[in-house]
């Protein structure tokens, strides 16, 4: 049993929730711009366009995600967002003041990475017949494929962060340092090993729309 199901948060609940997360981006991009923020404006609208990634999903490549998933996506680059405007009148935001913010935020985003790796992969697997990936390499794979994209986002971070500095401009992005990074790597690994292990369960059905549009496309 998914555990959406275990906790009994429905679909019409699910879809709600996730438009809600919507506006409020639209909402946090405002307060950005009201800022005169960079880091706010950028952050917040970059998360509402993946927030639109599932509609173009289904609008232009008919690969439908349900709200469960929509939900997921839409939950990681909120709180990210949210991480970056903090509370109203508060001079540092939730990166800042909360030591645990950045870490949440690494292994969500990690889940969606490992999870988009794994469903082109199996779709690959189950498409191609010149293409064999057992269970236990594809478990690996997850994990090599999210240290890695892990390892280029920390050091696309480090250095927008030095370009920054040494511009004296804000930063979009930020670089805490090596203890910081390590941890980063952790919490992403953790996202990695979740979808390992319960991505079957989660993505079975995307990977089998994907496989179909692929198979007809070659036809």
């Amino acid at each position: 049993m998914r555990l959406r199901d275990r906790i009994g948060v429905s679909t019409p609940t699910q879809r709600r929730l996730t438009r809600l997360m919507q506006l409020s981006l639209i909402g946090m991009l405002f307060v950005g711009i009201e800022r005169g923020s960079t880091g706010i404006i950028v952050n917040t609208g970059i998360g509402l366009l993946v927030a639109q990634l599932p509609a173009v999903l289904e609008r232009d490549y008919e690969i439908p995600l349900d709200a469960g998933l929509t939900l997921w996506i839409t939950g990681a680059v909120w709180l990210h967002a949210l991480g970056t405007v903090g509370l109203p009148g508060a001079e540092a935001n939730f990166y800042a003041t909360i030591w645990w913010w950045d870490h949440l935020t690494h292994a969500l985003s990690s889940s969606i990475v490992a999870a988009a790796g794994y469903t082109t992969v199996r779709s690959l697997d189950q498409h191609s017949d010149g293409i064999h990936i057992p269970p236990r390499f594809m478990f690996v794979f997850i994990l090599l494929f999210v240290l890695a994209f892990g390892v280029f986002w920390e050091v696309i971070e480090f250095a927008v962060s030095t370009a920054a500095a040494m511009m004296g401009t804000g930063t979009v992005l930020t670089q805490y340092g090596l203890g910081d990074t390590m941890l980063d790597l952790v919490f992403d690994t953790i996202g990695a090993v979740l979808v390992a292990v319960w991505g079957t369960a989660y993505l079975t059905d995307v990977v089998g729309i994907l496989s179909e549009t692929l198979n007809t496309r070659s036809a």
